[in-house]
């Protein structure tokens, strides 16, 4: 049997799962940070050479959190999909895209495994990319919420190869790493 729900109901159901889907994923994505003491005040990651295109510390507080609620927001939309076909296997992959991410910040500022943390940042992306696909046929606003998520792990990627790049001997290292640096 099929029940029609009236608009007012499918919006009801969309701000349920969306004060549920948006803290959560937002915390998870803090919590990881936190855990894994990312960002400046790290002392391994104060130490490293900078790349030239590496943006100012306040602008990774500020896009993180807003991916985040759109994340949540995607998530939520097609949670509220009820019935929709494909719904199960794009929760599915958004479950295992969000499992990689969190994973990013605990491996390359708590392990200090740069070529690692690289190498999640592409497993991200072409995660991303099947979450994307997977929601735009739930819900194609759900999946284009995805899209500027994707492009800052495309820009991640980079970020992070060339971290790898510039401090070759930090990649893997433990402890504090100590660098001297020669002015002419």
């Amino acid at each position: 049997m099929n029940y029609l729900a009236s608009s007012g109901q499918l919006r009801a159901s969309l701000l349920r799962w969306s004060l549920f889907t948006i803290p959560l994923v937002v915390a998870l994505g803090f919590l990881s940070g936190q855990a894994a003491g990312s960002g400046p005040g790290n002392p391994w990651f104060d130490a490293l050479v900078k790349p030239s295109i590496y943006p100012p510390p306040a602008a990774f507080g500020i896009v993180w959190t807003v991916l985040y609620v759109l994340m949540g927001l995607a998530l939520a939309m097609v949670l509220s999909a009820r019935g929709a076909a494909g719904r199960g296997i794009a929760v599915a992959m958004f479950v295992v895209q969000l499992l990689i991410n969190l994973a990013w910040s605990p491996t390359f500022f708590a392990l200090h495994q740069i070529t690692v943390a690289f190498w999640i940042t592409v497993a991200m992306a072409v995660a991303i990319v099947l979450t994307v696909v997977l929601f735009w046929r739930v819900r194609p606003v759900a999946g284009m919420l995805l899209l500027p998520y994707l492009a800052w792990v495309c820009f991640a990627s980079v970020l992070t190869f060339e971290f790898g790049r510039l401090n070759p001997d930090a990649d893997g290292a433990f402890g504090t790493v100590t660098t001297e640096r020669v002015e002419i």
